[in-house]
């Protein structure tokens, strides 16, 4: 199964999880998105390794990492190889110079190490089918950041979760454009979550 080479593009606050932030992974040839809802805890793992900084004492990851490179052992590459029921699983693959070893990672860890050990991300082409939100180029670079800046979104365009289970599938769809039109990816997210599940269902 061919891989797909993903980037991070930025985290933003989630909108709707007090506490949690949302990671924004993006394909490295084209326009897809694929937004991560993880905790506070991984999301500062990962941006204090990506705005160079280094705190007092290791981190739970920066362990990780000691360790590992203590005893010769590389993270190659993460994988984020399945998504059931909106629950992303990845895996990192190992290399201890003698025999390559898969070990299962929660994806908001397993990216926490990729930042750390340079390694490449990658995912298959049917999850970024059935959760990448495709954004235009215009909308691509400055924009992302200018949607982490930005306010919650109004009343009128957030909705809890049993307002997504009770409105339309075609105010849905609407909604769903409205969102990646505000680059709100979070938001987007979860109304693409539940078309999804009307779809399978």
């Amino acid at each position: 199964m061919k891989k797909i080479k993903l980037e991070i593009q930025g985290l933003a606050y989630s909108q709707t999880q007090s506490g949690a932030y949302t990671l924004i992974l993006g394909e490295e040839k084209g326009k897809r998105r694929l937004p991560i809802v993880i905790g506070a805890f991984e999301a500062q793992a990962i941006a204090i390794e990506l705005e160079s900084m280094t705190p007092t004492r290791p981190l739970t990851h920066d362990l990780f990492k000691n360790m590992a490179h203590s005893f010769a052992i590389q993270v190659e590459e993460v994988l984020i190889y399945n998504l059931l029921e909106g629950i992303f699983y990845a895996k990192l693959i190992c290399n201890n110079g003698e025999k390559k070893e898969e070990i299962d990672a929660r994806t908001s860890d397993a990216i926490a190490l990729a930042v750390r050990f340079n390694c490449p991300i990658f995912t298959y082409e049917f999850i970024l089918a059935q959760s990448g939100i495709v954004q235009d180029d215009a909308a691509i670079g400055e924009g992302l950041q200018e949607q982490m800046d930005q306010p919650a979104p109004s009343s009128a365009t957030k909705l809890s979760e049993s307002e997504l289970g009770t409105t339309s599938t075609e105010d849905l769809k609407d909604l769903l454009k409205r969102a990646i039109d505000e680059e709100a990816y979070e938001r987007a997210g979860r109304i693409r979550d539940e078309l999804n599940k009307r779809k399978n269902s």
